[in-house]
This record gives C-alpha cells, sequence and structure tokens, in this order.
C-alpha cells in the first residue's frame, strides 16, 4: 500500500474502478477497511447484487470477482471528483457500460454514489452505498458502438453533460442519459 499521506479520497475511488473494471481484486487493499460496508440500493431488475455485505473481502468477492465472472469490456466513470484531501464524504453519480461473458449482451447504468470515509490516515472507505437508479439492455450488435462511445470519454472523471453529448442515439439508454442530465435543464 502506498504511503498513508499519499492516499486521499481521489486516490481510492481511482483504486476503486481499478480494481472493479479491471479484476483486481488486490487493489481494494487500498480502498476499504477490513471491516467496510457496502450497501446497494438496487432500483432495477436488470442486474442483482445483495442488499448488504460486510468486510473487504466479501466486497471483493461481490464487487469484483463474481461481476468478473459474468461481465468483460467494463468502463466505470465518476460524474463529479472529490474535493478536498480529508473530505470525510462524498456523494457523486456515475456510469457503467459493460458486456455479458455469455451472450455478448450490453449493459448500461447509471446510479449515484455515496462513499464515507474513515478519518485517519488513510482516508480508505468503511462504507459505501451504491444506488442503482437503471440498467439498460441492448443487444450484442450495440456493442461497437457503445464501447466506442464510452471509449471517448475521460476517465475516470467525466460528467453527464460530456456523456449526453457524444452518447449515441440508441433509444435504450434514455434512462441513463435523462438521469444523468437531471438538474442540466434535460
Amino acid at each position: 500500500m502506498p504511503p498513508a499521506a499519499t492516499i486521499t479520497p481521489e486516490t481510492v475511488l481511482r483504486y476503486y474502478f481499478h480494481a472493479k473494471d479491471e479484476n483486481r481484486p488486490h487493489l481494494l487493499d487500498q480502498v476499504f477497511t477490513p471491516d467496510a460496508r457496502l450497501e446497494v440500493d438496487n432500483r432495477t431488475g436488470a442486474i442483482s447484487f445483495p442488499a448488504v455485505t460486510e468486510g473487504r473481502e466479501a466486497i471483493a468477492d461481490v464487487l469484483v470477482r463474481q461481476f468478473a465472472q459474468t461481465y468483460e469490456n467494463i468502463y466505470s466513470f465518476y460524474m463529479s471528483r472529490p474535493t478536498g484531501a480529508g473530505a470525510a464524504a462524498l456523494s457523486c453519480d456515475w456510469l457503467v457500460g459493460m458486456s455479458e461473458k455469455a451472450g455478448r449482451g450490453v449493459r448500461v447504468g447509471c446510479g449515484r454514489y455515496h462513499w464515507s470515509f474513515q478519518a485517519g490516515p488513510p482516508p480508505l472507505a468503511n462504507r459505501l452505498v451504491i444506488t442503482i437508479a437503471a440498467m439498460q439492455v441492448l443487444p450484442p450488435s450495440r456493442l461497437s458502438v457503445v464501447l466506442a462511445w464510452l471509449r471517448g470519454l475521460d476517465y475516470p472523471w467525466t460528467t453527464g453533460t460530456a456523456v449526453r453529448a457524444a452518447a449515441p442515439d440508441l433509444a435504450p439508454l434514455a434512462p441513463v442519459l435523462r438521469y444523468l442530465g437531471r438538474g442540466v435543464g434535460v
């Protein structure tokens, strides 16, 4: 693990996406405290996760190991960055796109993260609440256009405006784009 003084909420969030998107569960040692708690508020039937998961190793099983058994080509984005090195909490929207290993169907989803960080160095996350607001399923024939869109976005920090401006004209993406555009005059 890097020295505690070099770990900030921003680096914690970067390690989280590297762990999840790249199937590297060992990186969660630089994201979560050993006794961290994951809560998932799933508002869609298109994907499933346990409502509560306790402990870093169990979180690694759910969000990395089991996830990577089903999905590949995972691209995740935060819609805002942490503003300070000493932040105790962060809430931000997120976007994810991926393909299913079996069948190659495409999934594009969005929602909100609510991160809580421990006070002492390093500021590892002791709680994460993931709200899954939408998860759209598209046919395999849309994989190349969706991946081209996602690869063109700034990683891992982008904005709802940038996501919507570059989005392909695919009707199933409408709920995701609406969610990420709320409060922006859409």
